[in-house]
């Protein structure tokens, strides 16, 4: 009786495995003689295995998905930001830079470009620091009561376009932002950005005319989750006379180091010391 029982599991496992792999030719086999008889219908209705494959298809492609395992479409793609050019300067832009002699946009402590293109004026802004690099204009060359345009880097990595108000020593934000066409990128430890404002505005006053001159101030520091705090030094430059976007100049101001070394004290003390080793002690 055991083994009747056992010869009858075998032969029902056969059978079921049997069907198992019948059953896709069965399948297969009936859609041939339906697109035999009825070839018309076929072509009207696409397959299944068509539609499917397609839906794979894009759904790999995309290569991302929602938190909920859907599908949805990448961010259009975004052109790189195009380096500052140095050797147009005093040409067909105005540029300061601050730092070491003979840097550019990349290797000074603070580099401004400014050129008019139609009602708007483009400025470029690049500074050595992980936070944020800032343009003030100032009818005198202290700050306070100065419009500020400044780049800030924030914990995403983005580089964002704010406009603040000075009121004495403290940055105001303020709501309505002149920027357009803003551009910025965070690399090599440097905040560097892109953006037009135009030259006449409505009379505000936290918003100058760009088409009157005003003294320029340059500062740069750290900023804390996309908040800027105190520039990196205490006395940060400002252009020795006021600036007009009509003229285009090239002005190099040394950094802290360079203008103590190249002080008229520090070039005495220099020959000094030269004309004590040549001569010798007596």
């Amino acid at each position: 009786m055991a083994v009747r029982s056992s010869g009858a599991r075998r032969l029902l496992l056969l059978l079921l495995l049997a069907g198992s792999a019948a059953s896709p030719a069965e399948e297969g086999g009936g859609r041939r003689e339906a697109g035999g008889g009825e070839q018309g219908e076929e072509a009207a209705m696409p397959h299944h295995d068509s539609s499917y494959g397609t839906f794979a298809s894009e759904f790999y492609d995309l290569r991302y998905l929602s938190e909920e395992g859907y599908p949805f479409p990448t961010a259009p793609p975004v052109d790189p930001f195009a380096k500052i050019r140095v050797d147009d300067c005093g040409r067909t832009k105005g540029c300061f830079r601050y730092g070491k002699p003979g840097c550019n946009a990349e290797t000074c402590d603070y580099f401004l470009s400014y050129r008019r293109i139609g009602a708007d004026v483009e400025f470029e802004l690049s500074a050595d620091t992980d936070g944020w690099v800032a343009v003030g204009f100032s009818s005198d060359k202290k700050m306070g009561g100065d419009d500020v345009m400044a780049c800030v880097h924030d914990d995403n990595g983005r580089v964002r376009i704010q406009h603040f108000y000075n009121v004495g020593q403290w940055a105001k934000e303020i709501q309505r932002n002149p920027a357009r066409d803003e551009e910025g990128v965070f690399e090599n430890n440097r905040v560097t950005c892109r953006f037009k404002r135009p030259v006449y505005v409505p009379r505000e006053e936290t918003i100058v005319d760009l088409h009157l001159s005003w003294y320029y101030l340059f500062a740069w520091g750290p900023a804390i989750q996309g908040s800027i705090t105190r520039h990196d030094i205490d006395s940060p430059p400002v252009s020795e006379r006021v600036v007009s976007i009509y003229k285009y100049e090239d002005i190099f101001m040394p950094s802290a180091a360079y203008q103590t070394f190249s002080s008229p004290f520090c070039l005495l003390l220099i020959v000094a010391l030269t004309f004590y080793l040549l001569m010798g002690t007596p």
